[in-house]
């Protein structure tokens, strides 16, 4: 009897119930078009994956990732149940503030690598198009991931940008 073997690494939309990907697709969709949406949605899986698989490790999301994190989080009973099927702590967005100091490109660059490199290891697909830019969180903070009690990573948190002006 021939056995089905599984392609890895998998879509991390696979993650999540059927009608939840569609309602977050849907709620991105008239800002970045359906087709966008859908693989950011699918990114933010990967990416919300990873951190559960590592609570302890400063996880960034990039600018894409860091919009279905945020569509994701105003839908709360979703995403604690979703933090909670992934069998880690509840992933904390971390907003960081502070000091008003710019990241370095060059760092920016190696965290986005480190991220790749634990959803590959959580043997996901990677949209590597999504990964290009680090995320300017959208309340106008970089955004880092915080898998226990939301404190975290503290030491290790970047600074948020100083506001345009």
């Amino acid at each position: 009897m021939p056995t089905s073997v599984l392609s890895r690494p998998l879509p991390a939309r696979g993650l999540l119930d059927a009608r939840l990907f569609r309602h977050l697709v849907a709620d991105l969709a008239a800002r970045f078009g359906e087709p966008l949406a859908e693989r950011i949605v699918d990114q933010t899986a990967a990416f919300l994956s990873a951190c559960s698989a590592n609570p302890d490790v400063h996880l960034v999301p990039s600018r894409l990732v860091d919009a279905g994190w945020h569509a994701f989080l105003l839908h709360t009973r979703e995403y604690a149940a979703f933090c909670t099927a992934l069998g880690g702590p509840f992933i904390h967005h971390q907003p960081d503030t502070d000091t008003g100091e710019v990241r370095p490109a060059e760092e920016a660059a190696r965290e986005l690598a480190h991220t790749v490199e634990a959803i590959l290891a959580e043997e996901l697909l990677v949209d590597h198009e999504l990964w290009a830019a680090a995320a300017n969180c959208a309340d106008q903070g970089n955004c880092s991931a915080s898998g226990k009690d939301g404190t975290e990573n503290e030491e290790t948190r970047v600074p948020k940008t100083a506001p345009r002006r």
